[in-house]
């Protein structure tokens, strides 16, 4: 069963895939916010042009753990998925998340244009996979 992980900014969704056996992420596409209706469909194309059997959002808590702005943003979209698919739809702690992929972008040579254009989905890829790690545990 394949696992979409997401990465929702206000900009920018970056979307992941895992694959088939659900033990490695890989990035797959950036999607450029046109609206909630607009973004929601795109992602539900993925999900069913994939077979995917779990969505996993990353959620950007503040360094203290609380649940800010942002997250609560993440929260609503995550919860208007929820409503129009019957695929599982799981919250996974994001923290850092965008910093350590930056970091694998440049480490991997990719340059300032590059990294902006790859960073979301890099992202998505690094919440796909700590969440793939812990249910591997």
């Amino acid at each position: 069963m394949r696992i979409l992980g997401l990465d929702v900014g206000d900009k920018r969704i970056g979307v992941a895939m895992s694959d088939p056996m659900g033990i490695l992420a890989s990035t797959l596409t950036v999607i450029e916010r046109k609206g909630d209706g607009a973004d929601l469909r795109s992602i539900l194309d993925m999900v069913k042009e994939n077979e995917v059997g779990c969505v996993v959002v990353g959620l950007p808590r503040s360094m203290d753990s609380s649940i800010g702005k942002q997250a609560a943003k993440v929260e609503a979209f995550a919860e208007e998925l929820s409503e129009l698919t019957d695929v599982p739809i799981k919250m996974w702690d994001e923290t850092l998340s965008t910093v350590i992929a930056e970091g694998l972008l440049k480490d991997a040579g990719r340059d300032r244009c590059q990294m902006k254009k790859r960073r979301d989905a890099a992202a998505a890829a690094v919440i796909l996979q700590w969440y793939l790690d812990a249910k591997s545990r």
